[in-house]
C-alpha cells in the first residue's frame, strides 16, 4: 500500500440548502469547474471540524450570513470531476440573519433567493439536483 497516492483519495464536502420564505440562497459560480452553475454555500471540511462548525463557517465566509435549524438532507458519493472526488454532504438549514453578500468575489458572481417552485434546474452546479430530489422525496443516498 506505500504505492498509494494519497492525493486521490476521497475527500468530504459539505453544501446547505438554506431557507427563507420559502425561497433557497444560490450563487453563481466562477472560475472554477462549473464556472457559471448555481451552487449553494459548502466546501471542504477542515481537520476536526464538526459538521456544524464546517457549514457555519463556510456560509459565513461564502455569504456573510448565519444560519439556524441544521439538518441533514443527502449524501453523495462525487465522482464527477475526475480525478477529484469527494464524498458530499448536503444539509438543509434555515436563514437566521444578515444580507447575502459576495465575500469571496473571485468564486462567486452573486448571491439570490430562488423560489422553491421555480428552480432553474438547468443551471444547477453538476448534481445539486440531488438536493431537490431528496428534499421533495426524502431519498437521501446518491451514488455515481
Amino acid at each position: 500500500m506505500n504505492d498509494v497516492n494519497h492525493e486521490y483519495w476521497p475527500k468530504v464536502g459539505v453544501a446547505v440548502m438554506v431557507l427563507k420564505d420559502n425561497k433557497v440562497l444560490m450563487g453563481k459560480r466562477k472560475n472554477t469547474h462549473g464556472a457559471g452553475d448555481l451552487a449553494f454555500p459548502g466546501g471542504k471540511m477542515e481537520h476536526l471540524e464538526s459538521f456544524e462548525e464546517c457549514l457555519r463557517r463556510e456560509v459565513r465566509e461564502e455569504a456573510g450570513i448565519e444560519i439556524k435549524n441544521i439538518k441533514f438532507l443527502r449524501l453523495l458519493n462525487l465522482k464527477g470531476y475526475p480525478p477529484k472526488h469527494f464524498v458530499d454532504v448536503g444539509f438543509i438549514a434555515d436563514w437566521e440573519s444578515g444580507e447575502p453578500t459576495v465575500m469571496e468575489p473571485d468564486k462567486c458572481e452573486g448571491w439570490d433567493w430562488y423560489p422553491l417552485d421555480a428552480i432553474p434546474m438547468e443551471r444547477l452546479f453538476y448534481r445539486l439536483d440531488t438536493f431537490f430530489e431528496a428534499y421533495k422525496t426524502g431519498k437521501n443516498f446518491f451514488d455515481e
